[in-house]
C-alpha cells in the first residue's frame, strides 16, 4: 500500500479531545488505503515543563539526563494516540525513537539524524499494523542514549520519514491552515497560498515565519518530499493548506511569495577595527564558538585605514557576542574602539523566486519604504530574498506596505 506520513503538532494533541479529532483523520486515510506513519508532538506546553523540571536541578545538567526528560512528552502522545486508534478498530502501535531505529549523531539536544533503517516498522505494516505512531523529535545515538533534535524536531521526524519510507506526501498538521503572504495578524490582507516552492518557503522559515522548521523543510527539499501544511481544527478537503513542493510543480507565481519580519534582532558595530586579512575571521570565529547566530554582515572603511564592523544577531544573544568580543580583545586576537550594540531593531524581508528573473524588485522595496519614512540601517540581498533592518517601531508598517507595493493579496 502507498504510504502517508501525518505530523500532529502540539496544538492539535493538546487534550484527549483533540487527540481523537486527530485520529479520526488518521483513520479516514486508512480507509483511503494507506499506511500511515503518523508523527507526534508532545502536549501543548508538555515540553516547556519538563524542561522547567531540568532546569530547576542545576544549572550545568547533564545533556544526556536532558534529553531523556524532554523526550517523554512525546511517549505519552504517542501512546495515548496508538490507545485511541485502536478503539477505532484501526491496528495501530506506538514506536519511540530507539525502537524504530531513528538513529542520530551523539550531539545531545540538537541531534542530527543519520538514518531510518525502515525494516521493523515495514515488517509490522507486512504483518497487517496500519498504523504506526512514532514518538517525533527523538533518536538514539551510537553510544545507546536517548538524544532530542531541538525544537521543532518533530517536523524533521516527519520529513525524514517521508523519504526513507518514499511517502506519497507529508502532511503537517497545526493550529493554522496554511502559509500565508505574511502574518495575518499585523494585515487582513494577508492571503493563503495554494503552493509554495522549497526555496521559498525555506527562506520564509529562516527569516521569521513560524509554520515549519528550518531543518524540516531543508530535508523535504533534498529529498523531493511534497510537504503540504493544513489546519487540525478543519474540516478535510482536498485542495485544504498549502503544498511545499519543486518549483516546476507551480504553474505561475507572483514575483514575491511573502514579506518576513523577526522582530527581536539586534544591530552590532565594532568600531574602528584593524583592516587587514584574516580579521573577518578573527571576529565571526570567536561569535561562532559562543553560539551567536550572526545573520547580516556590512563592513565600512573608516577613516586611518580603519574599518567598522556591523553584524546582527538575536537580541537574546547580544550579551554573549558582547563577552565574546571582549574576550578576543584581551586575548589580543582583535582590536576596536568600541562595540554598539542597537537593540531596537527588526528585520523585514521579502522573498519570491520570481525575483530571478525581474529587475527592480529591490528599488521598489527600497522606494516603498522612503515613502512611508522607514530608515534602512543594513541591507542584505540573495537569489530570491532582500531583507533590511529597520527601526523595530517601523515594523508593522513596512510590512503592510510592502504587502500592499507587491500586490500580495491577489493571485498570480
Amino acid at each position: 500500500m502507498p504510504t502517508l506520513v501525518m505530523k500532529f503538532g502540539g496544538t492539535s494533541v493538546a487534550t484527549l479531545d483533540r487527540i481523537r479529532r486527530a485520529a479520526k483523520r488518521v483513520g479516514r486515510e486508512v480507509a483511503n488505503g494507506y499506511d500511515v506513519i503518523v508523527i507526534v508532538s508532545a502536549m501543548s506546553g508538555e515540553t516547556n515543563k519538563l524542561v522547567g523540571f531540568v532546569e530547576e536541578t542545576g544549572s550545568f545538567y547533564d545533556a544526556r539526563e536532558y534529553d531523556a526528560v524532554v523526550s517523554s512528552g512525546e511517549n505519552v502522545t504517542a501512546g495515548l494516540m496508538a490507545l485511541t486508534l485502536q478503539e477505532m478498530d484501526v491496528p495501530a502501535r506506538s514506536w519511540q525513537g530507539w525502537q524504530v531505529p531513528l538513529l542520530t549523531t551523539s550531539a545531545h539536544a540538537s541531534a542530527r539524524i543519520e538514518e531510518i533503517p525502515t525494516d521493523n516498522i515495514n515488517g509490522k505494516f507486512a504483518e497487517g499494523m496500519r498504523v504506526a505512531v512514532v514518538a517525533g523529535f527523538q533518536g538514539i545515538s551510537p553510544e545507546g542514549r536517548i538524544t532530542t533534535l531541538g525544537r521543532g524536531g518533530s517536523d524533521t521526524t516527519a520529513v525524514a520519514f517521508a523519504a526513507a519510507f518514499g511517502a506519497e506526501r507529508c502532511d503537517i498538521y497545526t493550529d493554522v491552515d496554511g502559509v500565508y503572504t505574511t502574518d495575518p495578524r499585523i494585515t487582513s490582507k494577508a492571503r493563503k497560498l495554494d503552493k509554495i516552492s522549497f526555496e521559498e518557503m525555506l527562506e520564509l522559515a529562516s527569516l521569521g515565519a513560524k509554520v515549519l522548521q528550518t531543518r524540516s523543510v531543508e530535508l523535504a527539499m533534498r529529498y523531493n518530499v511534497r510537504l503540504r501544511v493544513l489546519s487540525s481544527f478543519e474540516e478535510m478537503s482536498d485542495n485544504a493548506g498549502t503544498l511545499v513542493c519543486a518549483e516546476e510543480d507551480i504553474m505561475e507565481s507572483n514575483v514575491v511569495a511573502g514579506v518576513a519580519y523577526s522582530r527581536e534582532e539586534a544591530k552590532m558595530t565594532l568600531q574602528s577595527v584593524e583592516d587587514r586579512p584574516g580579521i573577518a575571521a578573527a571576529i565571526f570565529g570567536p561569535l561562532a564558538e559562543a553560539g551567536v547566530n550572526v545573520d547580516m554582515i556590512v563592513q565600512n572603511i573608516s577613516d586611518g585605514g580603519m574599518t567598522d564592523m556591523t553584524f546582527s544577531c538575536p537580541v537574546g544573544e547580544v550579551a554573549r557576542a558582547e563577552k565574546a568580543m571582549a574576550d578576543a580583545k584581551a586575548a589580543g586576537d582583535i582590536g576596536f574602539a568600541g562595540l554598539v550594540a542597537d537593540t531596537d531593531v527588526a528585520k523585514v524581508s521579502i522573498v519570491g523566486i520570481g525575483m530571478r528573473s525581474h529587475a527592480g524588485v529591490a528599488a521598489k522595496m527600497f522606494q516603498t519604504l522612503r515613502d512611508e519614512g522607514v530608515n534602512i540601517k543594513v541591507i542584505t540581498t540573495s537569489e530570491i530574498k532582500v531583507s533590511v533592518l529597520i527601526d523595530r517601531k517601523y515594523m508593522e508598517l513596512a510590512v503592510q506596505a510592502l504587502h500592499d507595493a507587491f500586490g500580495l493579496e491577489k493571485a498570480a
